[in-house]
């Protein structure tokens, strides 16, 4: 049972992920690399906020309960603001990092797109910030033990697992809107982008509540899926001849000699 549990809810979490990755990133090394670069970057502020909470939870009163839990809105609010932040500095350094491989390359245009650097490294965001969600809480599902066994949820893992596929394809439609709106100038998105994340987060605290997290997430990441779509240039008509592979231009570019 705990062995189906712990595969059941990873095959949750990161299965599309995975599948975006092996089906639209591994064949391209350059696009592994960003990716990696994007994980990395994800880390790089998990750790500044991390060190920002190890000093504040030593100089408070941890009798205080009501301290405690505002110091835990606190490190989530301050978590969110620096990934954003980081995402941002990373657009940057692509921006710059395009430059430079264009200058290089013999060819006219990038190599990767500014809409692909967006996918990648949203992508990547998700990748790290899913792991770390859930890698705790798949350890415990092994065993031993039985989730519920004293009134508790008996959804807890398999909550855990939805809210973190979420959290993942989240951070790739952010990723998408975040750079779309950079490169547009419209910082009204790229506040929407920060404001979405804060919420999402701060559903978290609903939990064991898990329907009161769960429904407002999905709700949030259908949203965002359709803006990113649309950001990303996306189309009813192209989705139509996609779905109905009638896109030309799609199996043409996809088309591999056999």
């Amino acid at each position: 049972m705990t062995a189906s549990v712990f595969f059941g809810c990873t095959f949750i979490a990161f299965g599309p992920a995975i599948a975006l990755f092996l089906f639209t990133i591994a064949r391209e090394p350059l696009r592994v690399i960003f990716l990696i670069a994007g994980a990395f970057f994800w880390l790089v502020s998990l750790l500044l906020s991390s060190l920002v909470w190890f000093i504040s939870v030593q100089i408070s009163n941890k009798d205080s309960v009501a301290q405690q839990k505002g110091l835990l809105v606190f490190g989530v609010v301050l978590s969110v603001l620096l990934q954003e932040a980081f995402r941002f500095a990373y657009y940057k350094l692509l921006k710059k990092a395009n430059e430079g491989l264009l200058t290089l390359s013999q060819e006219e245009t990038m190599p990767i797109s500014i809409r692909q650097l967006a996918y990648v490294s949203g992508l990547g965001f998700g990748f790290m910030s899913g792991a770390f969600s859930v890698v705790n809480i798949l350890a415990d599902s092994v065993g031993p033990g039985t989730v519920g066994i004293h009134g508790d949820s008996q959804h807890y893992f398999l909550s855990s697992a939805f809210m973190t596929m979420a959290i993942i394809l989240l951070h790739m439609f952010w990723g998408v809107v975040f750079f779309d709106a950079c490169e547009k100038q419209r910082w009204w998105a790229v506040a929407a982008v920060v404001i979405s994340h804060l919420i999402v987060s701060c559903l978290t605290f609903q939990n064991p509540e898990y329907v009161a997290s769960l429904v407002p997430t999905y709700v949030i990441l259908f949203l965002m899926g359709i803006w990113a779509f649309y950001s990303a240039g996306g189309s009813l008509r192209n989705l139509k001849l996609c779905l109905t592979c009638k896109d030309k231009d799609f199996l043409l570019a996809n088309h591999r000699p056999r």
